[in-house]
C-alpha cells in the first residue's frame, strides 16, 4: 500500500480477522493492506527509526559555555541528522534566549548547563507567589486594625507572628536544601524570605 519495507513483529486477531503489527508500530495493518516483498514489483522505500536523546527541555533555565553567570532559556530545539558513505551521527540543536535581554542563540548540548528546569522554575515562581501572599496577608491584617484599639492589637500581633513563623519554616527549608546541595537557587529563595521577613518586622 505504501510501498515501504518492514517485517511482522506480532499478529492480532479481530473479529475472525487478522492483524499485523510491523517493526514494533502500535499501527495494525489488514491483510489486504500487505504483500510479500518476494511478490511486489514496485520501488522499495527504506524508512529509519532514529532516537535522540534529548539533555534539555523547552523551558529549562540554562548557562552557555563563554557567557560566565548569564541565563538562557530554551525556547525550542531541532534535530540534525548527518548520513555519510561511512558514518553518520545526530545532532540537536538548542535555540535559547538570554533571559536579561531576549537576545536570540543557538548552541549544542555540548555548550549547555543546567541551571533550573522548568519544572523547578515554575515550582520557585510558585514560592515566591505563595510567600508574596503570607506577607500580603500580614500586611492586610495590619492595615485594617485601628491603631487606637488594643482589642484589635491584640488579635493582630498573634497573626503576625503566625506569619514570620510560616515564612521561617520557609527559610529553613531552603537553607537545609542549601547546605545539602550548595545550589544558589536555594540561596536565591532565603534572600526572598529575608525581605519578606524584614517587611513584616517593620509592620506595627
Amino acid at each position: 500500500m505504501y510501498g515501504t519495507l518492514g517485517t511482522i513483529t506480532n499478529i492480532h486477531t479481530m473479529d475472525e480477522e487478522f492483524l499485523y503489527e510491523i517493526n514494533y508500530n502500535e499501527i495494525l495493518y489488514f491483510e489486504h493492506s500487505l504483500q510479500f516483498l518476494s511478490e511486489y514489483d514496485g520501488t522499495v522505500f527504506e524508512s529509519e527509526t532514529v532516537e535522540v536523546e534529548l539533555m534539555f527541555g523547552i523551558g529549562d533555565l540554562v548557562y552557555v559555555k563563554g557567557y560566565g553567570d548569564e541565563i538562557f532559556k530554551i525556547v525550542g530545539y531541532r534535530t540534525e541528522l548527518w548520513r555519510y558513505k561511512d558514518d553518520a551521527w545526530e545532532e540537536v540543536i538548542y535555540e535559547l534566549v538570554r533571559v536579561r535581554d531576549g537576545e536570540w542563540m543557538e548552541s549544542s548540548a555540548d555548550e549547555l548547563k543546567l541551571a533550573v528546569s522548568k519544572k523547578e522554575a515554575d515550582q520557585h515562581l510558585q514560592n515566591i507567589h505563595i510567600i508574596q501572599h503570607i506577607a500580603g496577608m500580614g500586611a492586610q491584617k495590619n492595615a485594617s486594625a485601628p491603631m487606637n484599639s488594643q482589642k484589635n492589637e491584640k488579635k493582630t500581633k498573634p497573626m503576625q507572628q503566625e506569619i514570620i513563623d510560616s515564612l521561617l519554616d520557609l527559610y529553613n527549608d531552603y537553607k537545609g536544601l542549601y547546605d545539602l546541595f550548595g545550589d544558589k537557587k536555594y540561596k536565591e529563595m532565603m534572600d526572598v524570605v529575608i525581605q519578606y521577613l524584614k517587611k513584616m518586622s517593620r509592620l506595627p
